[in-house]
């Protein structure tokens, strides 16, 4: 590693920023950087003079509108965030495992719910349970949305890193609170487009979808498919899967209001669906298509509807988490949604990386995700 070039290079690039100030520090490493982590923070910090410096490795990074995939390198971005308060947290499975009741993060974070208006989360998914930090999170900070992802790393080895500052952890997570003037806007992009009409569950147990509006839920599903144009038919082979909508209290279901959960098999005769996800009696769902041109169209609408409902609110920069399948694998080409988000909001600086999976709100939840686009926007919190 050439100390000296890395620490010209921070300098360059902190001298490009126009403030006059850093306010944060997104910094995401591949793999072959483990051995250097601490060091390769500690000249980070000294010569882009970052107060708050956090991230995590990555198999594959995102920088502005590339996409990085395999690299054997580094992103480092700079934002200047006016008038914003942050603070940085690192949390463990024993803590995840002792969380109890809606005060423990608050008392363990110092920061009451009302304090922050966002937070970025990195976190090894070899030893966190996400799924379960994340139940406890929303009881905690109810409403408030995070956006992040699993860190990726060495297979088949279960190793990868997140960093706070000046320190390397190999396991655990890091939380970044945004709060004060600056807030969290974002789309979370499921790489589904609904098909049929919207149903409600009838009979759940667990995992098990019995009826959908009192009729076997595998009836229902073969006659949504086999009302579709026969095109379409044969875009759903091996592509299926479930949405189901988490704010039951909207007036319409629409792209963006459901989470969308495989579906991991159906049988004929009892009339059964198995689902990856705990549905409850009464929850409205929609079948999704998963592909592509599904998930082409899906960042592209809830870009384009972003960008509509923030129209004339100051954005000062981003944060791109694409999972793992996507990229190259799902589009047969580099760089679509790093292009696709500079298409609508550039240009602006984004830094990421590919993820084990990712983390984003749906609705007023917080949801760990699969073959998702997570994008999370600075923006200038509205009076």
């Amino acid at each position: 590693m050439n100390e000296a070039g890395l620490a010209d290079w921070a300098r360059r690039l902190r001298a490009r920023l126009p403030a006059k100030t850093v306010s944060l520090g997104l910094v995401f490493m591949s793999p072959e950087f483990f051995t250097h982590a601490e060091t390769v923070l500690e000249i980070l910090r000294l010569h882009a003079q970052i107060p708050l410096l956090a991230g995590c490795s990555g198999g594959g990074l995102v920088a502005n509108a590339e996409e990085l995939e395999s690299p054997n390198g580094l992103v480092l971005a700079l934002y200047s965030l006016p008038g914003a308060t942050l603070k940085g947290f690192r949390f463990t499975q024993e803590q995840v495992e002792a969380a109890d009741g809606e005060k423990y993060w608050p008392v363990e974070t110092g920061l009451a719910p009302d304090k922050v208006n966002g937070w970025l989360a990195f976190v090894d998914p070899f030893h966190l349970d996400g799924e379960k930090w994340l139940r406890s999170w929303n009881q905690n900070y109810s409403g408030v949305p995070v956006y992040g992802g699993l860190a990726s790393g060495n297979f088949p080895e279960p190793h990868a890193q997140v960093y706070l500052n000046g320190e390397v952890f190999e396991d655990g997570g890091v939380a970044i609170a945004v709060g004060g003037d600056v807030a969290l806007a974002g789309v979370i992009s499921q790489g589904c487009t609904p098909i049929g009409e919207a149903w409600t569950l009838t009979r759940v147990e667990q995992n098990l979808i019995r009826n959908i509006a009192n009729r076997p839920a595998y009836t229902v599903l073969t006659e949504t498919v086999q009302s579709l144009p026969a095109e379409e038919q044969r875009k759903v082979q091996g592509n299926l899967h479930i949405g189901l909508v988490v704010n039951e209290y909207l007036e319409d279901f629409h792209r963006g209001d459901f989470l969308v959960r495989n579906l991991l098999g159906g049988d004929p005769n009892s009339g059964v669906l198995a689902v990856g996800a705990l549905p409850r009696m009464g929850q409205t769902i929609q079948f999704q298509r998963r592909d592509a041109a599904a998930a082409s169209e899906d960042l592209n609408e809830l870009l384009a509807r972003e960008k509509t409902r923030l129209a004339g609110t100051e954005i000062y920069g981003g944060c791109l988490f694409c999972c793992n399948g996507r990229g190259k694998n799902l589009f047969g080409r580099p760089s679509h949604d790093a292009e696709l988000v500079q298409a609508h909001f550039g240009p602006t600086g984004i830094a990421g990386f590919f993820c084990n999976g990712e983390i984003g709100p749906i609705g007023d939840k917080n949801f760990l995700h699969g073959f998702t686009a997570s994008l999370a926007l600075f923006v200038k919190k509205s009076a």
